[in-house]
Order: C-alpha cells, then sequence, then structure tokens
C-alpha cells in the first residue's frame, strides 16, 4: 500500500511559469499512490485552465473515490472569502484533496481557522506584496474495513510560527473518534520531524526533505500517523521524497508492507 501528500502549487512549474494539466496529470501517474493527499489544489480558476485538478489526478491514478475541500472562494492573492460547508464546489475555489483507489465509507471536511498573519509574495522582480494567510481546513477520509489503515487526512497548514501547532492540535482532536489507525498527510509548514511532544501519541513516518524542490533542504511535508491498541500500521518498508515537473515541493511517498 502507498500512502504520499504533494503540494501541487496549483499545478505550476517553477521552472517556466507554466501549468499544464497534462504536465500535471503525468507528474502525479509517477508516483502510483493509492492514497495521495493535495495540497494548494484549484478547482475552476483562470491560472490553471479551470480544470478540478483532484478529479484530473484522480483520473491519471486510476482512482474511484476523490474529493476536493475549499478552504477559500475566489484566488489566493486576489479576492477571497473563506469557505464553509455548505459551499458548492463548482466556484472558482482553493484548498485540499484527497484521492484513494480504496474504498471511502464517509468523508469528512475539518476547518482549521486562520491567522492575521501575511507572506511576502513576490509579484514581479521588483516588488513584493504581502498576502494574508488563508483559512486552513483538512479532509479526512475513513476507509472501508478492508483497508489497513483506518483514516487518511489531506492538509496544509499555517505559514505562521505557532499558528501551525495550534491547527495540528486542533485537528488532532477533532481525530480523537476517527477509525485507527489515523495517517496525517500534508504540508505542515513545520520544518524538519514533527517531534511526539508537539503531538503527544502521534509519531512521523519519514524523514525526507522535500523544500524548495529543486535543491531540498528542509522537511515541510509530513506523514504522521496515530496507533491505536489493537490496530497498528502496517511497518514502512520504502520512502521517498520524488522530484516531478511540477510544484515548488517534492511530493511525499510511504510504501507500507503487505
Amino acid at each position: 500500500m502507498r500512502l504520499a501528500t504533494f503540494n501541487l502549487l496549483h499545478g505550476r512549474s517553477p521552472a517556466d511559469g507554466v501549468v499544464d494539466p497534462d504536465r500535471l496529470a503525468a507528474a502525479v501517474a509517477t508516483l502510483d499512490a493509492d492514497v495521495l493527499a493535495l495540497q494548494e489544489v484549484d478547482l475552476g480558476q483562470d491560472r490553471s485552465g479551470h480544470v478540478d485538478q483532484t478529479a484530473l489526478v484522480a483520473r491519471s491514478l486510476d482512482a474511484a473515490h476523490a474529493r476536493f475541500a475549499p478552504a477559500l472562494v475566489g484566488t489566493p492573492g486576489q479576492e477571497w472569502r473563506p469557505a464553509d460547508d455548505g459551499d458548492e464546489t463548482t466556484r472558482p475555489s482553493y484548498g485540499v484533496g484527497l484521492v484513494s483507489r480504496l474504498p471511502v465509507a464517509r468523508w469528512r471536511r475539518i476547518p482549521l481557522g486562520t491567522s492575521p498573519a501575511r507572506l511576502p509574495l513576490l509579484i514581479d522582480a521588483r516588488r513584493p506584496a504581502f498576502v494574508r494567510d488563508e483559512p486552513r481546513v483538512a479532509l479526512a477520509a475513513e476507509l472501508a474495513d478492508t483497508s489497513a489503515v483506518g483514516t487518511v487526512v489531506a492538509v496544509h497548514l499555517s505559514f505562521a510560527p505557532g499558528v501551525n501547532v495550534v491547527q495540528l492540535l486542533r485537528l488532532a482532536r477533532a481525530l480523537r473518534d476517527a477509525p485507527s489507525p489515523v495517517v496525517i498527510l500534508g504540508d505542515l509548514n513545520l520544518p524538519g520531524p514533527v517531534p511526539p511532544a508537539v503531538l503527544p501519541g502521534w509519531r512521523s513516518l519519514v524523514r525526507e526533505t522535500t523544500f524548495p524542490a529543486d535543491d531540498p533542504r528542509i522537511q515541510l511535508d509530513h506523514v504522521l500517523v496515530r496507533d491505536d491498541r489493537g490496530h497498528l500500521l502496517p511497518g514502512v518498508v520504502h520512502t521517498a521524497a520524488v522530484a516531478t515537473p511540477v510544484s515548488d515541493h517534492r511530493a511525499l511517498v510511504v510504501d507500507l508492507r503487505d
């Protein structure tokens, strides 16, 4: 069983700045993941050709189960408003996605809040602009009883130090009653391994640098697991940070023993 997480950068290639749906489809196909968590995902955006990127990824992996959870309606760095549970996912929006070849019994969107922080974004070579932090959400999928994993979760946490830790703790609380083992996959914006002191009862499965993609020096992307007595995750047999033609992150892949 292969689990993976990938911050897509809405499918943009840092090499040429182009968002090409075919290039994105080819990139995710090489990951060959049974479950793939996605961050910085577009739906219906001008900048990415009005594509439903979660659906595109699902087709590329021949995955029958997929869901997109909007964090905001609009476009990051431009005009937007926070999404809510009642928002239709037919309007231009942005958030996280989860794609699974394994049957999903239940989906759940988990709001994690936002912060007043602002991030410098280079508009051109001369002038940075400061954009406000986005609302953050997680998307949990409870897998069918036939799976060795009980729940998988896609998430993208705040870039604001401290706020991301609070959001991670909030997510862990929301998952207290989720079927185990529970696996969190995502861009946590926390450099290096997540220590047990930050998230008691959880452990990291991977130590691989993932950012920046061309010369990775820090690990922002993580795979965390909470085992419960009688529900232990199968052993890890292989991990890798995989370079692709898209995104400023490398994808993180974990292979579990059958």
